[in-house]
C-alpha cells in the first residue's frame, strides 16, 4: 500500500512540475502573440496547481489506510484534507473570479443573453412535453 500511496505522491508532484512548465510555455507563446499573460499563467497554473493537490490528498487517504489506523493519523488526515480542500477551494474562486456554485447561475444567465440577441428562445424550456396543445 505504500507503493501506491507513493505512485500517488509522485504523479501530484508530477502534475505540478509539468503544469508549471505548460504554464509557462502557453505564457511565452501569449506573449509573443500580444495577449495577456498574466491571466493566462494564472489560469494554467492554478488547474495545474488543483489537480495536483486532489491526487495528493488521494495519497495521504491511502498512506492513512495502510498504516495502523489510530486516532491520531484519523485526525492528521481529516486536519491535510481540510487544508487542502480549503486551498483547493479558494484556488478555484481565485481562477474562475466566483465560488463554484455561482457558476453555473452565471453561465445560464449568459447563454439566455446570447439566446436574445440571436432571436432564440427568451426563456427557459417548456416542461409540458412539448404537446404544445390543451
Amino acid at each position: 500500500m505504500e507503493g501506491i500511496a507513493r505512485a500517488f505522491e509522485v504523479a501530484g508532484v508530477s502534475i505540478l512540475v509539468v503544469g508549471g512548465v505548460w504554464a509557462a510555455i502557453r505564457a511565452v507563446t501569449n506573449y509573443r502573440a500580444g495577449r495577456n499573460v498574466y491571466q493566462g499563467i494564472r489560469s494554467d497554473f492554478g488547474r495545474a496547481l488543483l489537480l495536483g493537490l486532489e491526487v495528493l490528498v488521494a495519497a495521504d487517504i491511502v498512506k492513512t489506510v495502510s498504516v495502523a489506523t489510530t486516532l491520531d493519523n484519523v485526525v492528521i488526515l481529516g486536519i491535510l484534507v481540510l487544508v487542502r480542500t480549503l486551498l483547493s477551494f479558494s484556488l478555484d474562486v481565485e481562477i474562475d473570479g466566483m465560488a463554484p456554485w455561482r457558476r453555473r447561475q452565471v453561465e445560464a444567465q449568459e447563454q439566455l443573453a446570447k439566446a436574445r440577441v440571436e432571436g432564440g428562445p427568451a426563456g427557459p424550456p417548456s416542461t409540458n412535453g412539448g404537446g404544445g396543445g390543451i
